[in-house]
């Protein structure tokens, strides 16, 4: 317990006086040394989670949860009758994909063709979910959906005519040939991300399927949960179910990106943390100095009959006090700051004229934020966990002085 004494030396040491004024320059940047590391470090976790989930959204959103792929034979009935199948499964979708080269005219393009049903194609969440111009619902054959970085890049529009190669090639009197055919454009889809967009189109799985020469009997099962996230229990379930078949799931797809986006928040954490680290430390200077100048004042103390613990509760109750108000406002701002990042990346893209957050880069056309309370609390225990280790050490200094000497002190 902190008693009433301790308490007032507390705070009389805490409102230093104008003599002290050395003793104050290092307490106000402790104090905003460590309240923007905190700040920082909110943002930065605020922006990076954000960028994570809105990424997630948009992959998860262009790709199946889970894809089942058969290797020798095709996926039975019993297997897709499978009542724990039907328990976490939202929707089961047939597909097929090849690669192939677009062309339009002297520009050509490599792309990823996949196939869907005229049925299942409207099922997609870049259809329901995504910006797409033209018949959406419609995939019939000799059709094609193309995305709106490939058709900037071709130059094209709903309703021009491109013509598809095949690397199967066909064999005719002068030899093997690479197999061509021409399409529609029936609609531009804008995924919100631009290596999707650029890379894939959409047309008729039994073209696709005739296109390639692929065998109808080896679709690939599409598999979209009723519940996404837990989608490392959903695929141990589907692997019981479908044991001889190959089995990923768009995290799987995409793991090295996730990966990395891991590595590079932890770095950032440590980084930052290192701020509130050299700001903490400044405490260890100013209780130090504190500790100097109030000798006498100690020694009185003593001589009085209060106890070296007291005196330590003192001087740590300083430093304890500035790290951990300078903890919460570094929370009240970096949460503010998170709260409205995107408007503040606006004003400054405009009144600088300069491109902070750029889309072709980060695949977002915003900068989105995700406050985290789990983070908050872990930065905010940190925080103070540090400012109370630099805190002892002066301390306990502080209670081992000898009275005698600190009545001669002057």
């Amino acid at each position: 317990m902190i008693s009433t004494l301790e308490k007032e030396i507390t705070f009389r040491y805490l409102k230093t006086k104008k003599k002290d004024g050395f003793l104050n320059i290092i307490s106000i940047f402790s104090f905003i040394g460590i309240s923007l590391g905190v700040a920082v470090l909110i943002i930065v976790m605020s922006v990076m989670n954000g960028f994570r989930t809105e990424l997630i959204n948009k992959i998860v959103g262009f790709n199946a949860h889970v894809t089942v792929k058969p290797y020798e034979r095709s996926i039975s009935l019993k297997q897709l009758n499978d009542k724990k199948l039907n328990l976490i499964s939202k929707e089961l979708i047939y597909s097929n994909s090849g690669e192939a080269i677009i062309i339009n005219k002297d520009s050509t393009k490599g792309i990823i063709l996949r196939g869907y049903s005229s049925n299942d194609f409207p099922k997609l969440d870049v259809v329901k979910k995504g910006e797409i111009n033209g018949q959406s619902n419609q995939l019939i054959n000799n059709s094609i959906s193309i995305g709106k970085e490939l058709s900037f890049n071709l130059d094209l529009a709903v309703g021009d005519r491109v013509s598809i190669m095949s690397p199967i090639g066909i064999q005719t009197i002068i030899g093997s040939l690479p197999k061509q055919e021409t399409f529609v454009i029936n609609s531009v889809f804008d995924s919100g991300l631009a290596d999707f967009d650029a890379n894939v189109a959409f047309i008729n799985l039994e073209t696709l399927e005739s296109f390639f020469a692929f065998d109808k009997e080896k679709r690939n099962l599409e598999i979209y949960l009723k519940d996404p996230s837990n989608i490392e229990e959903a695929k141990i379930s589907i692997q019981k179910i479908f044991e001889n078949e190959f089995i990923y799931t768009w995290a799987d797809m995409n793991s090295s990106l996730f990966s990395a986006l891991k590595v590079e928040r932890n770095v950032m954490f440590i980084i930052l943390s290192l701020i509130i680290i050299v700001a903490a430390f400044n405490i260890i200077s100013g209780l130090t100095i504190l500790v100097k100048n109030k000798t006498r004042d100690i020694a009185i103390l003593k001589s009085i009959g209060v106890l070296n613990k007291s005196i330590t509760k003192i001087f740590f109750l300083v430093g304890f006090t500035i790290g951990t108000s300078a903890t919460f406002f570094g929370i009240f701002l970096g949460v503010i700051f998170s709260l409205y990042i995107e408007n503040l990346r606006a004003f400054l893209s405009s009144t600088f004229n300069i491109s902070l957050f750029p889309e072709e880069i980060y695949f977002l056309s915003t900068m989105p934020s995700e406050i985290n309370l789990k983070s908050i609390f872990i930065i905010s225990i940190c925080s103070i966990f540090i400012t109370t280790i630099v805190s002892i050490f002066p301390a306990i200094k502080a209670s081992k002085l000898d009275p005698v000497k600190g009545l001669k002190y002057e």
